[in-house]
């Protein structure tokens, strides 16, 4: 008998996650690779994957992530690095909460869950968040539980809409029982009778009272206009009518009226009675008595205000939520050009890497050959472009690496005057406005230096190359009108704008202008990648951009950046170290062979020992067998499970401390937080030229 067709149990999945789930390498799990995954995980994995809602599959005591497309939405910005992940590490905030399933399940119990409340980190905030949640076994094939499969539906919104119905629903019944309360505690206030034959008006005490008449008024004959004067003129037709329906039909009298009083205030009463009729059908008799009902209609008046105010908050909610699922589908967008961006610049820069690298040695060996070093110079200036190209997609992505520092605007402007001069021309002015003392601010100088180069360029091409551009500052403080929707905390920024008076830009395309490759100039006159880098480096930095244009009026672009209080550093600390070569060992760990080659041969051409490593567990694997090295050079993004993070912590603890200089296409975040390097981690970026090598190189050892 055939158990097993000749097609694997997983060439029946669909969907994307199906895909990612196939290139993923699983070797490294517990799971081991996809063509040895028994027949029961393949059919439980096609089912999930199947399904709607969202899914999760947690397999063995380590609990390896696999999910479904619809569970993909969900993770959000975690999605795909939660692929092959154990779900302790993959949603630290709940670990303990994910161990306790994962070993009830696998002990073959179930748990389920009804709007459960769990605090998650969305975009690095602690969240309240409400989940239907249900958690069962699944077994192998030998019938023995191996894994969990966890259904996850998000309650929030229906958790926090039934609680403000409740809370509406608690406040009309409070209001309610006061009203009841009040009339239970002696809320009849008097009683009338008005002979209508005679049109005589007797009452008691405690209606006169009600209706101010003079104390020494007989009650058995009481003016009736003295009573009529006191009613509220807005209500005094309403009472009429109200009795001249119940004498022509006999309908009971009910009128709610206000009685104003001597002090100028009004009491809210209701007026009940009936006319009585004579056996002609004439009417002679009005009987009725009088009611406080000021309370309740106080309370009416706070319910129906509680009413409409309540009708505005879930109108705000509704709007709020609105733009913020807005906000989170640009989040998501970024995130998933992020991720490819971020991959992509990782191999592209290796491949720009080993090309110049290998110029640069053929230029080297080839000193006096013309045509050479021609070529050379022309392919070395291709691969520059590419690394520009890289590095915008990544400064857009939010991904670059950056090097933080307290500065002055006044330092920036002076950094970049002249090389603005330089790239603007003669016949474009500008004009520096900064205030007496600007605040200091927090961000990658070189990188705040290369956005106002970049906006001032497209100011100049926006004024056919002549005009006057405004280069400013501005120390402003912002509130929370101003901030809500942009990410941003009130308080001091300083704001750094680029004006022109160019051709502008239409209303239409002002929300267009910082997506990458859109570009308002002609083919060939620009990438599209200038304002969003702007966009992603002032982001990442904590701060908010804005442009304002109008066709013919120019346009202004500001930055805001947050206000720093700590001190400038001193320049003159950061003083450059002489090139050249040495003969201190180095260690080289790169899993790419040609950037390793390269980097070995140019490195030995200089006097250093040199020392290589194909990964992070080899290199490891030598320092502690005692090989004593001087300089660990490293690529940030390695497989195998020793990172390049794990060499530098070791490295930082050693008697004395062994410098590491990183290189990298793009770090991942592996060694940096949020992409903010610190100032003891230093990073080479690929591509990078042998000058720069060895300068990084001479740098880190002298430090």
């Amino acid at each position: 008998m055939q158990f097993l067709s000749e097609s694997h149990g997983c060439d029946g999945w669909k969907g994307e996650m199906a895909g990612r789930i196939r290139a993923f390498d699983w070797s490294g799990t517990d799971l081991g690779p996809l063509d040895n995954w028994p027949a029961s995980l393949c059919s439980t994995v096609q089912l999930m994957l199947a399904s709607p809602l969202p899914m999760v599959m947690l397999w063995g005591r380590t609990g390896y992530m696999i999910y479904n497309d619809a569970y993909s939405e969900f993770a959000g910005g975690r999605h795909p690095y939660l692929l092959g992940v154990p779900v302790e590490l993959g949603w630290p905030e709940v670990a303990e909460f994910n161990r306790h399933v994962v070993d009830t399940c696998l002990a073959g119990g179930t748990l389920s869950f009804r709007s459960k409340e769990l605090v998650l980190l969305r975009n690095g905030v602690p969240e309240d968040v409400w989940m239907d949640l249900y958690y069962s076994p699944v077994a192998n094939d030998l019938g023995q539980p191996a894994g969990v499969m966890a259904m996850v539906v998000e309650t929030t919104e229906l958790v926090l809409s039934e609680r403000l119905r409740q809370a509406a629903e608690d406040a009309y019944r409070a209001d309610n029982e006061r009203v009841r309360l009040a009339l239970n505690a002696g809320a009849l206030i008097g009683s009338f009778v008005w002979d209508i034959r005679n049109n005589v008006l007797s009452a008691d005490e405690r209606f006169a009272r009600t209706f101010s008449y003079p104390p020494e008024q007989d009650l058995a004959n009481l003016p009736q206009h003295i009573a009529e004067s006191r009613i509220h003129a807005d209500d005094r037709n309403w009472v009429q009518e109200c009795v001249a329906r119940s004498l022509r039909t006999a309908e009971p009298y009910n009128a709610e009226y206000r009685v104003l009083r001597p002090d100028g205030s009004c009491r809210w009463v209701l007026a009940s009675g009936a006319c009585e009729f004579d056996e002609q059908g004439r009417a002679f008799r009005f009987p009725g008595v009088l009611i406080d009902i000021h309370e309740r209609k106080s309370a009416e008046e706070s319910l129906l205000k509680f009413t409409r105010n309540l009708e505005q908050r879930v109108s705000d909610e509704v709007t709020a939520r609105l733009a913020a699922e807005e906000r989170l589908r640009q989040s998501q967008k970024l995130e998933a050009i992020g991720g490819l961006t971020g991959g992509v610049a990782h191999d592209f820069n290796n491949l720009l890497q080993v090309i110049a690298g290998n110029l640069h040695l053929l230029a080297r060996h080839e000193p006096e050959n013309v045509n050479v070093q021609r070529r050379v110079s022309a392919s070395l200036a291709a691969v520059e472009r590419g690394a520009k190209l890289s590095s915008q997609l990544l400064a857009f992505a939010r991904r670059q690496p950056l090097s933080p520092a307290v500065c002055n605007p006044r330092q920036i402007f002076d950094g970049v005057g002249e090389l603005l001069q330089r790239a603007l021309g003669e016949t474009i002015q500008i004009d520096v406005q900064l205030p007496h003392e600007p605040w200091h601010i927090n961000v990658d100088r070189n990188q705040l230096e290369n956005a106002i180069l970049n906006l001032a360029i497209n100011a100049r091409d926006a004024m056919q190359g002549e005009g006057t551009i405004v280069l400013g500052a501005a120390n402003t403080t912002l509130d929370q009108t101003f901030c809500a929707g942009k990410g941003l905390v009130p308080g001091d920024f300083v704001r750094v704008s680029v004006s022109d008076s160019g051709v502008g830009i239409a209303a239409h395309l002002l929300e267009q202008v910082f997506e990458p490759f859109f570009t308002t100039k002609a083919d060939g006159q620009g990438t599209g990648l200038g304002l969003s880098m702007v966009f992603g480096f002032v982001k990442q930095s904590g701060g908010h951009v804005e442009i304002d244009s109008q066709l013919g009026q120019g346009t202004r672009v500001q930055l805001y950046f947050p206000r720093s209080l700590r001190a400038v550093l001193d320049d003159a600390s950061n003083v450059e170290s002489a090139l050249g070569g040495g003969n201190e060992t180095i260690l080289v760990v790169e899993d790419n062979d040609a950037v390793r080659a390269s980097a070995v041969e140019l490195l030995r051409e200089e006097g250093y020992q040199v020392l290589t490593a194909g990964h992070g567990d080899a290199a490891m694997q030598m320092l502690l067998e005692g090989t004593a090295v001087d300089l660990i050079f490293t690529d940030v993004v390695m497989p195998g499970l020793i990172k390049s993070s794990d060499l530098a912590a070791w490295a930082k603890v050693q008697k004395p401390p062994v410098p590491v200089l990183f290189t990298s296409g793009h770090t991942r975040d592996i060694i940096s937080r949020n992409h903010q390097l610190s100032p003891d981690t230093h990073l080479l970026g690929k591509p990078y030229g042998p000058e720069g090598l060895l300068q990084m190189i001479r740098t880190v050892l002298s430090n």
